[in-house]
């Protein structure tokens, strides 16, 4: 990739080139290379696994196939190995597969075409792959923009989330944040054909994936009022007409195959359950569990939103660079926006990183000053990450 920049961006805060971070006044140095960050990635989604697997061998279940072949993943390998055509009817409606975008289950076919691998460890590789891409990718924005330990901090961040065991399963989250992270960083680096190309990709993953090319799309306009309209790259105009080619290509030839181009898609969805209806139905739900109770799930959901909101304010607040700002509020919007699959809603927030920036920079002040508070911190984020990881694969019987 060449660095094609209409405008010389401003060098970013912090270091950007050493392997250590050393603190003003002699305070703690901190490990913060790629190395690291990937290792604690890794150490944290294989503790993850290795809970889960005890649980779910306790409860006399295969481990693998709870990760390989449960919910969403049965559709995504069902159209891997025949394609597009299948329809259910059954009493909770008429649930069709051309829901499911084809990006994910293209990656798999094309493993099990090369490969030896059945279909469940085929999509099982390829969204472990893409974990550690997106890790990286999140890796690189967050030394780009805070130096090395923020960086490290919000790999290890990412990787504990609550919902963070969906990583490790043959679901399409991983995937679309390795092309929604690289994307934002060929944003932030002017590489703007890089950045039109993956959003387009991202747009073929999920039906969120929209996020990124809006991000390139809002970030290139901005470019572009800058400049007045002068001297602007042939690039960033071809990476802005790359951007939603992916999503929008998807959706019509959904509706198109539904004879009805610019509204089939959605009819899917509403099918399915799934539609925006500006919040109406999550306050519906949200009143209907405030009366009636239910399950761990929905509290923890409703709180994940609350906490998701709360840090999108804090990242507006820290001025983040614009892209990460409008990703990831498109991201909250549509979770927030969305009717149906309550429970889904924080797996649907799981790709948008940049939420947990603020956290990520604190956390690194903690672990200069009080390194303990830190790590019992840490501690606890992973405890909650494992045990409820594999809570939700092993025993709540509930969709993702």
């Amino acid at each position: 990739m060449t660095d094609t920049r209409t405008i010389p961006a401003p060098a970013p805060p912090g270091p950007r080139n050493s392997d250590r971070v050393r603190p003003a006044g002699g305070g703690r140095q901190l490990p913060t290379t790629a190395a690291a960050a990937l290792g604690l990635f890794l150490v944290a989604r294989l503790c993850g696994g290795l809970v889960l697997a005890l649980v779910a061998r306790s409860a006399g279940k295969h481990p693998l196939l709870l990760l390989g072949h449960s919910w969403d993943s049965v559709w995504y390998l069902g159209i891997a190995s025949h394609g597009y055509g299948l329809t259910l009817r059954n009493s909770t409606g008429v649930h069709c597969d051309l829901a499911f975008f084809p990006l994910y289950p293209g990656l798999v076919r094309a493993v099990t075409t090369l490969t030896p691998l059945g279909g469940v460890e085929a999509g099982l590789l390829v969204s472990w792959t893409a974990a550690v891409v997106a890790a990286y990718g999140i890796y690189r924005i967050g030394v780009r923009l805070h130096g090395p330990a923020v960086a490290t901090a919000l790999v290890a961040l990412w990787g504990l989330l609550p919902h963070s065991v969906v990583l490790s399963m043959a679901y399409t989250e991983p995937v679309l944040t390795a092309c929604a992270a690289w994307s934002l960083y060929a944003v932030l680096t002017r590489r703007w054909v890089w950045a039109g190309a993956l959003a387009a990709f991202a747009g073929l993953s999920r039906p969120n994936g929209c996020s990124v090319a809006v991000a390139v799309l809002a970030s290139a306009a901005h470019e572009v009022w800058r400049a007045r309209g002068r001297g602007v790259s042939h690039r960033l105009w071809t990476g802005a007409a790359l951007a939603p080619l992916g999503w929008s290509s998807y959706v019509l030839w959904v509706g198109r195959r539904r004879g009805d181009p610019l509204g089939g898609y959605f009819t899917v969805q509403r099918l399915w359950g799934s539609q925006f209806d500006f919040g109406h139905g999550a306050l519906r739900f949200t009143e209907h569990m405030a009366l009636h109770g239910t399950r761990l799930l929905f509290p923890m959901a409703l709180v994940i939103l609350g906490v998701s909101s709360v840090l999108f304010g804090l990242l507006i607040a820290d001025r983040a660079p614009l892209p990460l700002v409008v990703y990831s509020g498109v991201l909250l919007v549509i979770a927030l926006g969305g009717s149906g699959f309550f429970e889904s809603k924080p797996r649907f927030l799981l790709p948008a990183f940049p939420l947990l920036t603020v956290v990520a920079r604190a956390l690194v002040r903690t672990a200069r000053a009080r390194p303990w508070h830190a790590t019992i911190v840490a501690s606890a984020l992973a405890g909650l990450s494992f045990v409820y990881g594999a809570y939700l694969v092993v025993l709540a019987r509930s969709p993702l």
